[in-house]
This record gives C-alpha cells, structure tokens and sequence, in this order.
C-alpha cells in the first residue's frame, strides 16, 4: 500500500549516530557519548520514591486531558519563583513531552500550507513535524554574529504566518536577552504571525538566567518539558502556556490525540518540582563539563565555537576539516570510539561543515572523550 507525500520527513541523524554507537557497544568497545541530548542522572530520588508511593493506591488511570490540575497549579507557581510572572494556572496545558506540545501548538495555530519560520541551525524536528502536518517550514540562515538567533528583519518578506524560536538553543545553546526577543515578538505581531517559544533548557543556564516569552507578552505560546533541566528525558512529560483564549481550542485536540499525557509520569513530575537541591547538584555538573569543554575543544582543534550561555551543547565549526560532517562523525566513532552528531541534522544548508558536541555525561566521560578527540585530531593531522 501507498505511503502519503507527507510521511516523507527526513530521518533524526542523531539517532542513527546512537544507533551506530550502540553496535559498536556490543562489539565490546568502549563509547563516550557525546550525540545524545540528555542528562546522564535519572529522575530525581523524590520523584521516583513518590510515584512508586503512588502506584501502591492509585490505579493511575486517565487524567483530564489537559493534565493533573495540582500539577498545572505547580507549574504555574515555577513562573512566579523563576521570572516573577502571575500564571493563571488555566492556560498550563500539561503534554506528553515536549514533541506533544509541537503537536498541539502547530495543528491549533496553522493550516494546511501556512508557512512557518525555524532557526537555522535548529532542533530536527520542528522541520520533520511541520511537514508532516503539511505545513511548510521555513529556514531562516541565522548568523554567528548574532549567535545563531533569528533577528526581525529575517523575517522580512518571508510571508510567515509563525515563528518558532529556542532560548537556550539546540544545538548552539545560545540564549536570546529580553530585548531581543521582545523585538522578536513585536515583529511577528506586525505581520500576524504567531510567536512560539521553546523554553525546554530553562533552568540549565551559567552565567544568566533565560528570559521567557511570557516576561514580554500573554500573547504566546511557550513550550517546556521535564525532560532536560528535571532530568527526565524517557518519562514523556512536558507542559505548554497558551493564551487564555486558546486553552479549549488545544483542550479538544488534545482530547483526541492523546486523551491525556502519561498519569505516572505526571506524579513524578510534580514531585521533581520539589527536588531543587538534587538538580542543582545537577547543574554543578554541567558547569564543570561546560568548562571543561570550552578548554578542551580548542586544544584538541575544534576552535570555532560559540560558547553557550545554556543547556549542554557546543556547536563547532569543522567547514576547515570537511564538508560532510556525517562522514566525519562516522570516522570520529570508528576511530576514536566518540559519539557525537553531524550538524546536517540542524542546518541541511551549512551543518555539513559543523558538529554539536553534547556534554550532559558525568565527568569523567567528558575527560575521557575530550582526551579521545585530542588523540583523534592529532593523528589526523599527522596523517
């Protein structure tokens, strides 16, 4: 039987990088994982022991389908203690995952065709989501010089009905200030277009915090998850702030979709809320590995960087060494046993000359790989 036209997205490199780094895993080799985006801690010890406390007297059974109401409630305080903004827990929608919320957020905003603007470089999947809803995704070349963020007049003449930006980004893990995207959400207002804010890495920032969207305007959709700064990647929880007008409209989609996010999962997130002290312990980690991978690349000669302001991501510039960076990536792994991603994934124009390099491991892995990739270039320059 026939496949739709639609169904034809590109594959998530990344995942095939950790697939190749899985065989090579059971051929007895030793991988330092270096793709994958994802903490190496599990979930919090509170929110482990609180689910499992759970599933001794609650049949975990369907939620509402916009999630456990005391856990929108907790959500909404999270906007209090970290911006200072007064959330009407109403407009928290809880998600399966942030993907859900991508889900969600494009199917109530757009129409069949609209055209909708991405970073460039930028997460994979905005683009592979957008078109498999018929949607048409716009690239937007953004530039070293502003820290691979959109700026207004990008969007000049692009005929966009939305925009979606990150802050901190993946794969850059650059952040946008107050100013910028207020100047950003202002300049989609002026063409009509809907301004969508992917918030999933607040709360893994160094040296200040990550402005958000709702700092500027109700007028918004902001989108964050449990899955990065939480620590909670495989549990499929995630949340999405929309204005007050649109909560049915996503509430029926949602109903349909997917009945409700995850119960379990959304017990352990509320309970995660609470574990500050353990995630900041997290943190303390990633900011060793942060330094220690702005040290480290440039020795080993991935020298073109832009240093990220948050998550756990660095962004290189290998244009000098090739121009197919998923050939690089494959020799990386066969001879160094370093698994790290081709930049293709996030820029099909200009990623074939760069990498992202992940650093959400423990330590020791960093030094180990970071010692690897030293060896690497340092053969390849003799050779």
């Amino acid at each position: 039987m026939r496949n739709s036209r639609r169904s034809q997205v590109d594959p998530f490199i990344v995942m095939d990088v950790m697939q190749a780094a899985a065989r090579a895993e059971a051929e007895g080799r030793h991988i330092i994982h270096m793709e994958v985006g994802q903490p190496g801690t599990p979930a919090p010890e509170g929110a482990r022991d609180a689910l499992a406390h759970a599933m001794q007297s609650d049949a975990m059974g369907y939620t509402v389908a916009l999630g456990l109401p005391e856990l929108r409630t907790r959500i909404a305080k999270l906007y209090a203690e970290w911006y200072g903004v007064d959330l009407d827990p109403g407009r928290v929608i809880v998600t399966p995952g942030s993907s859900g919320a991508f889900l969600l957020a494009f199917t109530a905003l757009f129409d069949t065709g609209d055209r909708v603007g991405i970073g460039a470089p930028g997460y994979p999947s905005y683009r592979q989501i957008l078109r498999a809803l018929d949607l048409v995704p716009v690239d937007i070349e953004t530039a070293a010089e502003n820290r691979f963020q959109p700026v207004p007049g990008d969007l000049k003449g692009r005929d966009l009905k939305g925009l979606m930006v990150a802050s901190p980004a993946n794969p850059s893990g650059t952040m946008l200030g107050e100013a910028e995207m207020r100047a950003l959400i202002e300049a989609c207002a002026e063409q009509g277009a809907s301004f969508i804010s992917d918030e999933i890495y607040h709360g893994i920032e160094y040296e200040r915090q990550a402005v958000s969207a709702l700092e500027i305007s109700d007028d918004v959709y902001v989108i964050n998850s449990f899955s990065k700064y939480f620590s909670m990647t495989g549990w499929r929880v995630g949340w999405m702030v929309v204005p007050e007008a649109h909560v049915r409209v996503v509430e029926r989609i949602a109903q349909n979709m997917f009945i409700c996010p995850p119960h379990a999962s959304q017990v352990a997130a509320l309970a995660a809320m609470e574990c500050e002290a353990e995630l900041q312990a997290n943190m303390e980690v990633y900011r060793r590995n942060r330094a220690l991978m702005l040290e480290g690349l440039p020795k080993a000669g991935f020298d073109r960087i832009a240093p990220p302001d948050g998550a756990f991501y660095v962004y290189a510039d290998v244009s000098e060494l090739t121009d197919d960076s998923r050939a690089l990536a494959a020799d990386i792994l066969d001879k160094a046993g370093v698994a790290v991603t081709p930049g293709l994934d996030f820029d099909p124009e200009r990623g074939g000359g760069t990498l992202r390099f992940s650093y959400a491991r423990a330590t020791a892995d960093i030094e180990e790989g970071l010692a690897r990739l030293a060896r690497y270039m340092a053969e390849r320059g003799a050779g």
